[in-house]
């Protein structure tokens, strides 16, 4: 699927911004996509409230320079080392968009266990239980067609999960977690993602190369 994003920025009676914003939180948002969501939600006088999460690598300057008014947390999704600090800056998130995964497939062949602890949102899930007072965060949840094992096209909701890698088995173990343990969410199956490069230039597969 091609990305493109639209965002409906709400306003108060004067026309202004209004104060009482979401609060939403991007975990990845220093990928493609979560760079593409971070664009759009960060538009000019957008009422959200926004962060995002990394693991390995800061985000560099430049990001947060074009994106003025983001928050940026360093977040172990295996252990969730990072999470509370977000919350005790922002508070808890009223929207969670969960980007983040172990997407290479060789990288999961190769490393499974790694796979399975980083994709399956264990640790998100527990502390998004904190804030279960009032209303339950809502979980936007980033999945895959590679739940499937590929021997047709147009696959729908009501087909069979078959995955035949490890990326596709930890999706399918991250949906059915959710399902379990999480009510206010939805899960959305992706295909290849492409597009135009978003506000600072990610690297691309070569076969998102291809595509483009």
């Amino acid at each position: 699927a091609e990305a493109t994003f639209g965002v409906c920025c709400s306003t108060a009676m004067d026309g202004s911004p209004s104060k009482e914003g979401r609060f939403i939180l991007i975990l990845g948002g220093s990928g493609y996509l979560g760079l593409h969501l971070l664009e759009a939600l960060c538009c000019p006088h957008s009422p959200f409230r926004v962060a995002f999460t990394y693991h390995s690598h800061p985000p560099p300057p430049l990001l947060l320079e074009r994106l003025p008014g983001v928050s940026a947390f360093k977040v172990d999704l295996v252990n969730g080392d990072g999470f509370d600090a977000i919350a005790a800056t922002l508070g808890p998130p009223q929207v969670v968009v969960n980007c983040s995964a172990l997407s290479l497939p060789r990288e999961c062949e190769d490393k499974p266990s790694l796979a399975m602890a980083i994709n399956v949102p264990n640790s998100l899930v527990q502390w998004l239980s904190l804030f279960t007072g009032v209303q339950s965060p809502f979980l936007i949840q980033l999945s895959t067609d590679q739940v499937y094992e590929g021997a047709k096209s147009f696959y729908t909701e009501e087909d069979d999960t078959n995955p035949v890698n490890v990326y596709g088995k930890s999706k399918v173990a991250a949906e059915r977690f959710i399902q379990g343990n999480w009510s206010n969410y939805v899960i959305l199956r992706s295909s290849i993602i492409y597009g135009p490069q978003p506000i600072i230039p990610v690297q691309k597969s070569l076969l998102v190369q291809v595509a483009d």
